[in-house]
């Protein structure tokens, strides 16, 4: 039997691929990355300039071999327009996070805004006892941001996952 890797052993890749926009694209995909074992940390689909073609980022943790191999099988996949492994110091990566906030009194809510200023974050919903935000950046701004707002109590938070875009020419 084998033994399961650790994560501490593993590095963090980001996979972009564009598939046909048609029904059970998705399940093809999870389909190939759960019958090769891996788990997916954080995935972001949506459609291209092309309303026919769903880009997806994936992002998992794997070896060099093993994530070269993963991509190789879904170039076989009949929907795939292509597949990318992206180099983090060569792409531009993104998340988008909401986030409800216990807000009691008028002090507490200023401070939440601070927060979001300081984080470039946007007021989405306030009312009497809740504060809404919005913050976009990388995962290390989105996770500080969530550190520091659960002093106030968190009633609800969403997270997209990340978005990745090679920087540069084509």
């Amino acid at each position: 039997m084998q033994a399961k890797e650790s994560t501490k052993d593993l590095k963090r890749y980001t996979i972009v691929t564009a598939m046909d926009n048609e029904a059970g694209v998705l399940s093809q995909l999870a389909h190939l990355f759960s019958r090769k074992g891996y788990n997916i940390e954080t995935i972001a689909a949506g459609w291209t300039s092309d309303h026919n073609v769903t880009r997806f980022t994936i992002e998992i943790y794997s070896d060099e071999d093993k994530v070269q191999l993963l991509c190789s099988q879904l170039r076989k996949l009949v929907p795939i327009h292509y597949v990318k492994i992206l180099d983090k110091s060569k792409s531009v990566r993104r998340e988008l996070m909401l986030v409800r906030v216990h807000a009691a009194d008028r002090a507490a809510r200023n401070e939440i805004i601070q927060i979001g200023n300081i984080f470039r974050g946007s007021v989405i919903d306030i009312n009497a006892d809740s504060i809404m935000l919005s913050v976009t950046g990388d995962d290390q701004k989105t996770s500080a941001f969530e550190a520091l707002l659960k002093e106030f109590g968190i009633i609800e938070l969403a997270r997209t996952g990340i978005v990745a875009i090679e920087r540069g020419e084509l």
